[in-house]
């Protein structure tokens, strides 16, 4: 290893340095397994999948990469869910349905999840309100996937819109929406309890699958009339592109994406329902997070802005107590974390910049690290976070939203700096950026047919002596930092 170039040694802490205390007592829940995972819309399944004769692998390593040592948590839904069905005895195909559960997608889905040993939380349609149609479509994913790989099953997305969002369109175009207007909390109750005593009463129930802030003062309510349910699920995006002004601090620009709300503003949400989920033992996953609702946004969702929001995003979810993120993704999505493709019988994935901050979040906190509190006076760009890892080592993610100013830093872990620690560096050439990505020197390439990046040699790792009990590290703009101490 070399010393950092960016963090030359100093005989002493520089006057600028923003000095940084690392607390000994960890202040969160410990990381669960399977904390970084999935979303998918139906549809895209087997385009991600591939076959069982003709598995998609490097899908599979990318996602393993997030989730070393575990088992993955992939939901299955978004739009899709409430336009997917299996088809159903006496039942005439509902308007609404576009997509068919075939034997097709069933194989390609079993298929990936016994190869990563998966769990599954599978949406099923309710925006039909037809007990029929979601008894068949859950007895259908049971038989095609296996009972052993569903995590629950989640009834509906995004109940809330169901009253004003067209579920589909008559022929002169004019949208009709799933419910009436005025659809609210007491009406979304008395059809849950009405459609979901049709389903299988071997699984658990996952839900609500809001996106709505007012439906999460009614989580109480929702859980005390559904026992089944053993898993809360609500969603979140910090900006939006549909219906929002182009003023509004949530319309997607990288200067609000890399605003503090755009980070913080997810988890701050949600803690009040993570509180009532908790109080009562049942675990809490965002299971659909992106940066920018309806599918992202061109020159936002796939820039390197993308991986630094993320990385802070996850960051802060796990400090609130969710036990789980599922970023959400579909072919050709704009914020797709990866895009895969197969030719002439072999894969390949174009990794997006918002992956590579994924990564970075899953090496910096593994399951079963806990947070520890971070002391500084900052500028509001300048983002720390640090966890304690079952293996006993201090890790400390730096980040410099900043896209012009760099800082200098002078960490102190719990005790004081004793050992070198080494560091790694995730970077692009500019926030903007969608492509030159590195993390710790390294990069998966325009394309990569593995999944894997390249270790980090001597070219990527850095060296830092401690300097007065402290790690001095300097921090370029729009960068982030990972430092492991011994």
């Amino acid at each position: 290893m070399r010393p950092d170039k960016d963090a030359t040694a100093h005989p002493t802490i520089p006057a600028d340095a923003i000095r940084v205390q690392i607390g000994a007592t960890p202040d969160s829940r410990p990381v669960a397994p399977g904390f970084v995972g999935l979303s998918i819309e139906y549809r895209s399944a087997p385009g991600y999948f591939g076959t069982p004769a003709d598995p998609d692998g490097v899908f599979e390593q990318l996602v393993r990469n997030l989730t070393p040592g575990q088992s993955p948590v992939l939901r299955f839904g978004g739009d899709t869910t409430d336009w997917t069905w299996a088809p159903t005895p006496g039942v005439a195909r509902p308007p609404g349905i576009r997509y068919t559960l075939g034997p097709a997608w069933m194989r390609s889905t079993a298929a990936a999840a016994r190869a990563l040993n998966a769990r599954l939380i599978l949406g099923v349609n309710f925006e039909s309100d037809r007990r029929a149609i979601a008894a068949a479509e859950a007895h259908a994913l049971l038989r095609g996937l296996g009972r052993a790989y569903v995590a629950g099953l989640e009834l509906g997305n995004e109940p809330e819109v169901y009253g004003t969002l067209g579920w589909y369109q008559t022929p002169a175009g004019a949208p009709v929406p799933g419910r009436p207007p005025g659809y609210d909390f007491a009406a979304y109750l008395r059809d849950y309890a009405a459609v979901s005593g049709a389903l299988p009463r071997t699984e658990p129930l996952v839900g609500p699958a809001s996106g709505a802030p007012q439906w999460l003062a009614g989580l109480g309510r929702y859980l005390s009339a559904n026992p089944r349910v053993r898993l809360v699920t609500f969603h979140r995006y910090p900006l939006h592109r549909c219906f929002t002004a182009h003023n509004s601090p949530e319309f997607p620009t990288i200067s609000n994406l890399l605003a503090p709300a755009a980070a913080t503003g997810p988890a701050t949400s949600l803690a009040a329902a993570i509180a009532v989920a908790h109080a009562r033992g049942i675990p809490f996953r965002a299971d659909e997070l992106n940066s920018v609702s309806c599918g992202g946004a061109r020159g936002v969702s796939d820039t390197f802005a993308s991986a630094l929001w993320v990385l802070d995003a996850l960051f802060n979810l796990a400090r609130a107590g969710v036990d789980g993120v599922n970023i959400h993704t579909f072919q050709k999505a704009i914020y797709e974390p990866f895009a895969v493709s197969e030719h002439g019988g072999r894969w390949s994935s174009q990794v997006k910049p918002m992956y590579y901050g994924m990564l970075l979040f899953a090496r910096a906190a593994p399951a079963g690290a806990r947070l520890l509190p971070a002391a500084y006076r900052s500028p509001s760009t300048l983002r720390i976070w640090s966890t304690r890892a079952r293996d006993g080592h201090v890790r400390v993610v730096l980040i410099n939203d900043s896209r012009r100013s760099p800082e200098t830093v002078a960490v102190r872990p719990p005790g004081g700096a004793t050992r070198d620690g080494t560091a790694i560096r995730l970077r692009a050439p500019h926030a903007d950026a969608r492509a030159g990505v590195t993390l710790g020197g390294q990069s998966f390439g325009a394309v990569t047919t593995t999944g894997l990046l390249p270790r980090a040699g001597a070219a990527g790792t850095l060296r830092l002596r401690p300097v007065q009990h402290s790690f001095v590290v300097r921090l370029p703009p729009a960068t982030a930092t990972l430092l492991v101490t011994g």
